[in-house]
């Protein structure tokens, strides 16, 4: 099944760097200007080389500049290769919005790619149509994943084998960082090859789902494809976690709409759905939602409707997604455009200061239902899923030649 290693890792030396002012958010919900005050935060942010950008003057191209950046960092020291093969555990500590505080705790490895498709790493979402040379054509400059993918583990226990062993192992962590929303985010190397084969047999005892990361997965095919299998290729940095209720907080990502203006796409709707009015705080919508069994819709002038599904829209062997069912009524609607944007209040935003003219808003998948998804072969329409928090790019990168 999946085939998960330890390798040695590219870590910042801590001596010359403070590790909250080198890491950064994964490189696909970087904007313009979060990328500005991530570079002006140190000389050697990790967006420097995942995000590149070539200076004036360089004669070749970005990703030539990432991989020449690289190699200087290598040069300085800031950078180095760990002197043996190491699985890194990995641990989130946040809080949700309803006030807990909890923790998702996982393992950084190498991650066997599956090209040829024979179900030991699977797809859990179909993926929409986006240009992935960029993420190619820096792999190919710098032969590095300068940030993880991540992965569920169908293996029952495999978070608590990993909490096990930071708990009571004593360890300190490589080190510990906070991002935006004040997430923790901490690493420990576990280079003990008993403790990383429980670790990797365990892991391969099932297949392995990628959560997050397949345009970088399938980038990681292409290049093992084309670089004739070269050392290392053949693998793909990871964050597995255990698909488990007590390891993962999913959100959901709600539907921007436009191409009809809001009183249009209220009507339009009425033949996938039942239609009523819902609270006015977003908030407390997404509690309706809950309680009702209904997506939401927020307008700009009308307010807030709770949306159930007529059984015209419900088909055999629905997987009571609403992602399914919304993909399945804006079918219907080919003339209107939809955007993804995650957050109830960015939504709600978004709404208010007319950059949509509508907001469906989505209730959470459950794990249960990813879990029969992925048991049963198939794929959610994409953008169902948001898993939170996000790991950080900078505690640990691979190269491929490094081992």
């Amino acid at each position: 099944m999946a085939r998960l290693r330890a390798f040695r890792g590219t870590r910042y030396s801590l001596g010359l760097v403070d590790p909250q002012e080198v890491v950064a958010p994964p490189y696909d919900v970087v904007g313009p200007d979060e990328r500005a005050r991530l570079a002006a935060s140190s000389p050697y942010n990790s967006i420097l080389v995942e995000l590149p950008e070539a200076p004036p003057g360089y004669a070749g191209d970005r990703y030539g500049w990432a991989a020449t950046l690289w190699q200087e960092w290598h040069g300085s020291g800031v950078v180095r290769v760990d002197p043996e093969p190491a699985l890194y555990l990995y641990r989130m500590t946040f809080t949700e919005e309803d006030g807990r505080t909890r923790s998702t705790t996982g393992v950084l490895g190498a991650l066997g790619l599956d090209p040829d498709g024979a179900g030991e790493v699977l797809a859990h979402e179909q993926t929409t149509a986006k240009d992935t040379t960029d993420r190619l054509s820096l792999l190919r400059a710098a032969r590095t994943n300068f940030s993880p993918i991540w992965g569920l583990s169908l293996a029952s226990g495999l978070g608590a084998l990993c909490s096990r062993i930071v708990d009571k192992g004593g360890l300190e962590p490589l080190a510990r960082v906070r991002d935006g929303a004040d997430a923790l985010h901490e690493c420990w190397a576990i280079t003990d090859t008993s403790v990383t084969r429980a670790i990797t047999d365990l892991v391969a005892s099932t297949p392995v789902l990628i959560a997050d990361g397949h345009h970088r997965y399938e980038t990681a095919c292409t290049y093992h494809e084309e670089s004739a299998g070269s050392p290392g290729s053949d693998d793909v940095l990871a964050l597995v976690v255990e698909l488990s209720e007590r390891e993962l907080a999913v959100q959901a990502i709600h539907r921007l709409l436009g191409g009809l203006e809001a009183p249009a796409i209220l009507r339009r709707l009425e033949a996938s759905f039942e239609i009523g009015p819902g609270p006015a705080e977003p908030l407390e919508l997404g509690r309706a939602m809950a309680a009702s069994g209904a997506l939401g819709l927020l307008t700009p002038a009308d307010g807030s409707w709770l949306l159930v599904p007529r059984p015209s829209l419900l088909a055999d062997g629905d997987d009571e997604l609403d992602s399914v069912r919304l993909a399945r009524a804006l079918d219907r609607l080919p003339e209107v455009t939809v955007t993804y944007q995650h957050g109830v209040l960015e939504a709600a935003r978004a709404v208010r200061e007319h950059e949509a003219e509508a907001a469906v808003l989505l209730r959470p998948v459950a794990i249960d239902q990813i879990a029969s998804v992925a048991h049963g072969g198939r794929r959610m329409p994409p953008k169902s899923t948001f898993f939170y928090p996000k790991p950080r790019t900078g505690l640990v990168f691979r190269e491929l030649d490094a081992g």
